[in-house]
């Protein structure tokens, strides 16, 4: 039998920790291993229990989610936690600092238990958890901050199909509208996708509209 998955919990609210903890621990998949009441102790406990995700909220004292999750996930941390923002802030400046830092995924928590749980299982299998919907209003928000590097229209290893679908990507569709707009089945996209971020050295499709961005591909 495959071991639960490991998952910390950090908020600064113990009603809504203690929540969280019940929802995941009634899972037989998930494991709640440690609480934790603000940034410094998310960084602590995840250093010591070593969990398969941590839950982090945003606003926290001592030391907030943003920069929680830049000691645990960001560039050139030797070896990453995965990260999943819950928050009550919506889109604004902490959806795109908490991506750059280096989270796998962002819900705001009103979002039902049942997609806390598959948010959970999805950064934990080192997907990306951001509703096509935030990707387009994030990118629109953002896409200034990202601007094209000098020279970076450069050559991009991919061949046309695979461009495309980047660009695609970029603009915030889900596989499924990729799948509709190029006419081809919704595992041929899964895979395109998956050679894109291997070919690119990207670890999730949030980093691939960042590179889309940075590259020039799109405007």
């Amino acid at each position: 039998m495959t071991a639960p998955l490991r998952v910390l919990v950090c908020d600064d609210q113990a009603l809504i920790r203690t929540g969280f903890a019940t929802i995941i621990d009634a899972q037989s998949d998930l494991e709640v291993v440690g609480e934790g009441g603000d940034g410094r102790a998310a960084v602590d406990l995840a250093a010591r229990l070593r969990p398969d995700v941590v839950v982090m909220d945003v606003r926290m004292p001592v030391l907030d989610g943003i920069q929680a999750t830049r000691l645990l996930a960001g560039a050139g941390v030797a070896d990453p936690v995965k990260v999943l923002v819950v928050t009550t802030f919506n889109l604004d400046e902490y959806v795109y600092e908490a991506l750059r830092a280096g989270a796998g995924g962002f819900l705001l928590k009103d979002a039902p238990p049942a997609q806390l749980l598959h948010g959970i299982r999805t950064v934990a299998a080192g997907a990306a958890l951001l509703d096509p919907e935030v990707t387009r209003q994030l990118v629109g928000r953002y896409a200034t901050r990202i601007r094209p590097a000098e020279g970076a229209r450069g050559d991009v290893p991919l061949a046309p199909r695979e461009l495309e679908v980047l660009r695609l990507i970029a603009d915030g569709l889900s596989n499924s509208e990729i799948a509709a707009a190029l006419v081809l089945s919704h595992e041929t996209v899964k895979t395109y996708v998956s050679r894109i971020l291997t070919k690119l050295d990207l670890r999730d499709r949030v980093q691939a509209v960042v590179y889309a961005y940075r590259r020039g591909l799109v405007d």
